[in-house]
């Protein structure tokens, strides 16, 4: 992904609010299934990491990332927004 494609998925998520929170059982199955959900029908996705998480944003984004196929778009504080392309039908 080029950095203009990436700018460009910051801006729009920019304007998105997180659909997830990650709290302190972290990373579980159930998570990634409901996020691998989320990218096949949005696309771009905001999620949130809570102070009781003993992840920071950069790794939970990372896991998910990996678990999911996604791209990291951008972590800022406890903020990560990912993306997937979605597959054609």
């Amino acid at each position: 992904m080029t950095g203009k494609e990436r700018a460009v998925f910051r801006k729009q998520a920019n304007t998105l609010t997180p659909i997830f929170q990650i709290g302190k059982d972290n990373i579980t199955d159930t998570l990634v299934e409901a996020v691998d959900a989320a990218l096949k029908k949005r696309e771009l996705i905001k999620l949130s990491v809570l102070e009781t998480s003993e992840l920071s944003a950069k790794e939970a984004a990372a896991q998910l990332a990996e678990a999911t196929g996604a791209e990291v778009i951008q972590c800022i504080g406890r903020k990560l927004v990912l993306y997937r392309q979605k597959e054609e039908e």
